[in-house]
């Protein structure tokens, strides 16, 4: 078993537009340890919320990943077709979005919310 759970390697997305490609992620590399934790702190726009979209491979069109690794548990997730990436999403690697009002429905409790999620996973 490897140390790291999660190593990013050269990951770089970009947006193409009819300006041309917008780097959003530009070459970002790091690694998190089992058991340790990693915040993704910059201004906004500097690229945090695509760099997880991406390790989710979640970016929206016209995003694309266009270089780099994704290692997750020894695997590259980039690799991963789209029903083996969709089966690890949620239930071995999930993301937890910024805004609170969009992830949380305020009429249902959190813990039916959550047991919602593992149910659709599992």
């Amino acid at each position: 078993m490897t140390e790291n759970i999660l190593e990013v390697k050269n990951l770089s997305t970009q947006f193409f537009t009819r300006a041309g490609a917008i780097k959003a992620v530009d070459d970002v590399s790091f690694s998190i340890k089992r058991g340790s934790t990693l915040a993704l702190v910059g201004e906004s726009g500097s690229g945090k919320s695509v760099t997880s979209l991406s390790i989710m491979r979640l970016v929206p069109p016209p995003g694309k990943i266009v270089a780099g690794e994704i290692i997750f548990d020894s695997g590259d997730l980039l690799k991963l077709d789209d029903e083996q990436m969709r089966r690890t999403r949620g239930s071995e690697i999930a993301m937890i979005f910024q805004d609170p009002m969009t992830s949380l429905n305020p009429v249902y409790t959190v813990g039916s919310q959550i047991a919602e999620a593992i149910e659709l996973h599992e």
